[in-house]
């Protein structure tokens, strides 16, 4: 196969079918030869990463991403999407064994976030291993932005939306996803909101309604590899 990239997903596998949904329904294709050329690997037995970048005597996860980019390598993928914002932590150890480039989705969010964004405060939502790992933090402080964080009892709310709503039970829970925009809305004057989690963002794929100052990192990642795929048949 020619000119493809590969999708490193399964993290979670609902949410590597949201950003393969995008993909293919954003793809300008008037035929199934005009679609792109891609890999999906959907990884799902990956240990789980916020549980061990908040206790590091839980498994790694670190060997498991290293096999898929070893097999990458292997078939000679062009380039390589991470769909998993929390496993970011783990990007400068993965580029440094990969022949190919690597994605990196709090660049490409933060990116965005700076050129549309005009104010001066940026709240990240995620989960507490993104949070704890600190990408996202780096990112928004680089460009210049203050970086806004929920409180304990919202991040709570977030954490049981990712993980006890729709990574346990597929239950896409709008309202509480509603309330926690409008809680951060109301603690930050509106101030721009990077969905720094698939999960989130799976949410916003269904939903769509929040307006200019949601910058969903896998929509916006979305769009990058649809660039960069396009330049692969130039």
């Amino acid at each position: 196969m020619e000119n493809f990239f590969s999708i490193m997903g399964g993290m979670g596998t609902l949410a590597s079918e949201s950003f393969v949904h995008l993909l293919n329904q954003w793809t300008k294709a008037d035929s199934d030869q005009t679609y792109f050329n891609y890999v999906l690997f959907n990884h799902a037995t990956v240990p789980d990463r916020t549980a061990y970048i908040e206790d590091q005597s839980q498994v790694n996860p670190l060997p498991y991403l290293l096999q898929d980019i070893a097999l990458q390598n292997q078939i000679g993928a062009k380039f390589i999407v991470l769909t998993c914002n929390t496993a970011h932590y783990f990007y400068e150890a993965l580029q440094e064994k990969s022949a190919a480039p690597i994605l990196h989705m709090p660049k490409i969010a933060v990116t965005e976030v700076k050129e549309k964004y005009h104010g001066e405060t940026v709240a990240f939502l995620g989960t507490t291993g993104s949070i704890l790992a600190g990408v996202y933090e780096n990112e928004i402080k680089k460009a210049g932005f203050t970086y806004w964080l929920p409180d304990k009892t919202l991040q709570e709310k977030i954490n049981f939306l990712i993980y006890h709503q729709i990574k346990a039970k597929s239950f896409f829970d709008f309202t509480l996803y509603d309330e926690i925009l409008l809680d951060v809305a109301q603690q930050t004057n509106n101030a721009a909101v990077v969905l720094g989690c698939t999960e989130l963002s799976l949410l916003e794929e269904k939903r769509q309604t929040h307006g200019q100052n949601i910058f969903d990192a896998q929509a916006l990642t979305v769009l990058e590899t649809i660039r960069q795929a396009e330049n692969l048949r130039r």
